[in-house]
């Protein structure tokens, strides 16, 4: 193993000491300005990890030396117990750098939030997995989503099969889009019981368990950092009380109002995020882009100043909307409602910077074309179109 220089890793300490200085307060204008800097950092690599695709494990390093691993671990188990409003703008930074990593982050931060919350869950496990987080910033996240069944929102029993014996579980099974996963420590399966009558739950595994492998690689059109790949369990041993929430399937396993408030305003988050990188870039090149038949810049044109105006007017209502729903302006019941307009407006702005800016936009020499591939991915998570709006439908015609 090469060593690294010990001015680099004086510099890396002096790096890390200001962070966790600055980030004391994320309220305070310091925590601002080191977040400015996290996305000029992670914006200057992105591009190479969308080409690999490559994990981004420095930049997950990075957050984990800055405490970020551990956001909204309780203060009392040494996490920082970030309000959603703060959450939200650390988000926002990392997104509008690196989203990928977003994502991940954001997966984190869902999982501790309820975690201690949670009373189907052994005490001493779940301060086990927060302390791993705030001591290690070790990553967990859900793995849910199967071949056969596709997105558990939609209904249906897992093919993952937990069977006991003696001492401990037996797990087998296989889940797709397993976000994190290269540099998960945590993940949290979820399967059913070989009973008669199958209880659905969670099973905890270490990744350092016998039997766990990598199968299908994420291979997407964008987000292609997030290491999504198959994982597959092959006769793995789970101790006993890392088999958590067995219940009979049924309403109680939906996610609750607080989750899904998070959930609603975090997830479009990483794709305003996605949109703000599209507009800079945009501006950037209107402002500096002087055709020879012009001799002046295209931002001096009427029709290139509407474009900015427009994005910048679906960008400002993204703002609003999430301020709002990460202050608790908006009702839980309608935060998929934040989702589903936060994702169209980002979408559509990063759209009017592709069309106007048309071949430059679309060059791979540019990083336009892949903020459009990223923003995309806004529409795959859950809740998807067709639910919110057939929700907000029938919430429409019910009312007298």
């Amino acid at each position: 193993m090469t060593s690294r220089h010990p001015d680099t890793v004086l510099l890396e300490l002096e790096r890390d000491t200001y962070a966790l200085e600055a980030l004391a307060d994320l309220d305070h204008p310091r925590a601002d300005a080191w977040l400015a800097a996290l996305t000029v950092e992670f914006a200057a690599g992105a591009a190479a990890l969308d080409a690999g695709p490559e994990f981004p494990h420095a930049n997950l390093a990075r957050l984990r030396r800055a405490g970020l691993l551990s956001l909204t671990v309780p203060r009392a188990l040494g996490g920082r117990e970030a309000t959603l409003a703060q959450a939200l703008k650390v988000i926002r930074a990392v997104a509008r750098g690196e989203p990928s990593t977003a994502l991940i982050l954001v997966m984190q931060c869902i999982y501790h939030l309820r975690l201690q919350a949670n009373p189907n869950w052994p005490a001493t496990l779940k301060e086990r997995i927060a302390r791993d987080a705030v001591e290690r910033g070790a990553l967990i996240n859900s793995l849910r989503v199967e071949p056969e069944l596709g997105s558990p929102s939609r209904g249906g029993l897992p093919a993952t099969i937990g069977k006991r014996e003696g001492d401990h579980w037996i797990l087998n099974g296989r889940k797709l889009y397993s976000t994190g996963s290269p540099g998960l420590t945590w993940f949290a399966v979820w399967g059913r019981t070989d009973e008669a009558s199958p209880r659905v739950g969670t099973w905890l595994v270490h990744r350092d368990t016998p039997g766990i492998r990598f199968g299908e690689p994420w291979n997407h059109l964008g987000m292609r950092a997030t290491g999504s790949h198959e994982v597959i369990f092959e006769d793995v041993h789970v101790p006993l009380d890392h088999a958590v929430d067995l219940q009979l399937p049924g309403p109680s396993n939906g996610m609750d109002p607080v989750t899904s408030l998070w959930m609603n305003v975090l997830l479009p988050a990483i794709y305003d995020g996605v949109a703000h990188a599209a507009r800079d870039w945009f501006v950037q090149w209107a402002a500096h882009r002087v055709p020879s038949g012009l001799d002046a810049p295209l931002s001096s044109l009427d029709s290139f100043q509407q474009t900015a105006g427009r994005i910048d007017a679906l960008l400002l209502n993204n703002r609003v909307l999430l301020d709002a729903g990460a202050t608790n302006q908006i009702a839980a019941a309608q935060a998929p409602t934040i989702k589903y307009l936060v994702s169209k407006h980002a979408i559509e702005a990063v759209e009017l910077a592709l069309e106007a800016s048309s071949n430059p936009g679309l060059s791979r020499s540019n990083p336009l074309e892949r903020h459009y591939r990223d923003v995309l991915c806004a529409r795959i998570h859950t809740p998807q179109n067709d639910t919110v709006l057939g929700s907000l439908g029938r919430a429409a015609f019910a009312a007298p």
